[in-house]
């Protein structure tokens, strides 16, 4: 009793403890027995004859209530074997499994289950050892569930099932020891169990659970060579998942061709993760006839089947048909729930479908969906994409707050980029400062909206001190923020701190990236150093970091502002050489060189070049041209 006591010393009674119920009493055999004996004359002269009574006699159940009290009171020790004892109960592995489903602490249920064990003529079998183990598992006591299941395994008196070794592997995988569970499945596999296909089942997906997906394909290729091991419709779920995800989707077409040839009907999560592999790949028609398929066969579509049908063909530009899916599963009398909702509302809002997204938002009510922050960002996001007032927008955030649904930081990312998009960097600038009030981190994407509004403003400290900023709350900075502080630099002609921050990219391991290298160009190009920009173009190159289109515009433009039409003439060729698609920028920014540099024939070739590839020639290159013309006439007459 000592232990009770120091337990409650700490805690203030109202009511004083008397000193003779403080202490533990000395009980003797025969008060022990007394306590669990039933008032009954009859049994006290008979008392093997209580024990062939029926399980449902009350008197029974009042000696096993008493036990379970003893057992809650004092514990796992002399008194509660006493209990035992007297109770005349049979230690067997149906007493064991009962014990330890007592709602006792985990602790007596150890003590008790190693007391039995070591009882004569009693052995633990499969059942008792599952019965501790999910008890472990419940307590989260990992390390001590991991050592009761390899003793499972090694004890050569017990008998592992393939079902055991599934719920093994189970328990294992839901404790995150994948390592282990797969130690512990080969292990009974080479010791005392031939797994069957509902094992292997379990393996593989845990191994799914965890990511683990080139694995899945090794345990599947084992069970195949087992002989007399096939996988059914589980196993073929779960591996045309994995190649999903793995991006094998050729692999994933023949398992589900294989699966039908082996006469297994596919399920309804089968067709739709294979329906998602042809979305994803770009088969549209290939996926919309499984889709009839499926129909036909009489697997009924799901939620989720018509989740995936929205977001393929959505991603396929076949809004139309996206939203018609819509009305159609309406129609068979199948409920949307909130993620298909929000898939449908992101494919409408791409498209600037916003009345028609609203009208979705509004419908929610109508089959019990809650809105919740992917509802409110996906309409805030289509709103400003759209141009709508930014009255409207900031009505929305407010409706969503007033509904109880909480920003994320996703939110203030899109209204902070739309405000700085329509100049309204002030508001920007309040809603980062009530992001860190709310106690989320720097969010990198906002800050770089933030630094380019203020570098586009000339507000160039500004972005200085916000790049910094984000630098010492956030640590490792992203390439991309990078490239917009490099930018601004070289605008304002602070080229060597533009410099100072690209060499610092470089230290930090990341390496610069093409938006980088285009940033330090560009300003390089705006303070005339063209042959060092040009050098920086094929250090780029040399690095591994493929240049693009603007790469290329940037110091094209660099050769045409100085009148060296043959050096931007090498430099378009190169580029074109390299498989660089020059764009609409590329021939305006010749064509202005020619005209300056009075190549008209070249100037001619070039337009109708342009013609040809569907681009055409601004305002401004038309003017140079015009202005080219004029002069040449001008000088002519004179």
């Amino acid at each position: 009793m000592a232990y009770i006591t120091s337990r409650f010393i700490l805690v203030k009674r109202s009511v004083s403890t008397l000193p003779h119920l403080s202490q533990r009493f000395k009980q003797t055999e025969s008060e022990i027995v007394q306590m669990f004996s039933v008032p009954n004359p009859e049994e006290s002269k008979n008392p093997q004859e209580k024990w062939k009574l029926s399980r449902k006699d009350p008197s029974v159940r009042m000696l096993d209530e008493r036990f379970i009290r003893i057992l809650k009171i004092f514990k796992w020790g002399p008194d509660a074997e006493k209990a035992l004892e007297v109770l005349k109960l049979k230690v067997d592995h149906r007493l064991v499994r009962s014990v330890l489903e007592i709602d006792v602490e985990i602790n007596v249920k150890v003590q008790f289950f190693k007391w039995a064990g070591k009882r004569r003529n009693f052995q633990h079998d499969s059942s008792t050892y599952m019965a501790l183990i999910r008890c472990l598992e419940e307590a989260r006591l990992y390390g001590e569930m991991y050592r009761t299941i390899q003793e499972v395994v090694r004890n050569v008196y017990v008998s592992v099932s393939p079902g055991v070794l599934s719920e093994l592997v189970k328990a294992l995988g839901r404790a995150k020891m994948v390592s282990k569970a797969l130690s512990v499945f080969y292990q009974a596999k080479g010791r005392k169990c031939k797994p069957t296909s509902s094992t292997y089942n379990s393996v593989i997906m845990m191994l799914m659970q965890v990511g683990q997906h080139e694995k899945v394909h090794e345990v599947y290729s084992e069970m195949c060579n087992e002989g007399d091991c096939f996988p059914d419709t589980v196993t073929y779920s779960a591996l045309i998942s994995s190649y999903d995800k793995l991006s094998r989707n050729d692999s994933a077409m023949r398992l589900f061709d294989e699966m039908r040839e082996n006469g297994l009907e596919p399920t309804e999560k089968i067709y739709t993760t294979l329906l998602g592999v042809y979305f994803k790949v770009g088969e549209v028609e290939k996926g919309l006839d499984l889709f009839e398929e499926m129909k036909r066969e009489g697997c009924l579509p799901s939620v989720y089947t018509y989740t995936e049908l929205v977001k393929g063909l959505g991603k396929a530009g076949r809004v139309e048909e996206a939203y018609g899916l819509y009305k159609n599963m309406l129609r068979d009398g199948l409920t949307p729930d909130v993620v298909f909702l929000n898939n449908l509302m992101n494919v409408l809002g791409k498209v600037g479908r916003v009345e028609e997204l609203t009208n979705v938002f509004n419908e929610m009510g109508n089959w019990r969906c809650t809105p919740t922050v992917v509802s409110y960002n996906t309409v805030i996001k289509a709103l400003f994409e759209s141009k709508a007032p930014v009255s409207e927008v900031s009505s929305w955030f407010d409706k969503m707050k007033a509904d109880g649904v909480s920003p994320s930081e996703f939110t203030y990312s899109i209204l902070i980029d739309g405000y700085c998009k329509t100049n309204r960097v002030e508001k920007a600038l309040l809603l980062l400062e009530e992001m860190d009030e709310k106690g989320f981190p720097p969010c990198p994407a906002a800050y770089c909206s933030l630094i380019n509004a203020l570098g586009k403003a000339k507000r160039y400290e500004a972005a200085n001190e916000l790049f910094k900023e984000l630098r010492e709350n956030f640590g490792n900075v992203s390439s991309r923020v990078y490239a917009v502080m490099i930018k601004h630099f070289g605008k304002c002609g602070k080229l060597s701190e533009a410099v100072d921050l690209f060499n610092e990219m470089k230290n930090q391991g990341s390496g610069p990236d093409v938006y980088a290298y285009n940033a330090l160009m560009s300003g390089m190009v705006k303070a005339g150093m063209i042959n060092d920009a040009h050098s920086l173009l094929r250090k780029m190159e040399e690095n591994g970091c493929r240049a693009d289109v603007n790469s290329h515009n940037i110091i094209l433009n660099g050769f045409a502002r100085t009148g060296v039409p043959k050096r931007a003439i090498e430099m378009f060729e190169a580029m074109k050489g390299s498989g660089v698609k020059p764009d609409g920028v590329t021939y305006n920014t010749l064509l202005g060189c020619f005209a300056h540099a009075g190549m008209f024939e070249e100037a001619s070739r070039m337009m109708g070049e342009m013609k040809d590839k569907g681009f055409v020639y601004d305002a401004i290159t038309y003017s140079s041209i015009l202005e080219a013309v004029g002069n040449v006439d001008h000088v002519k007459h004179v």
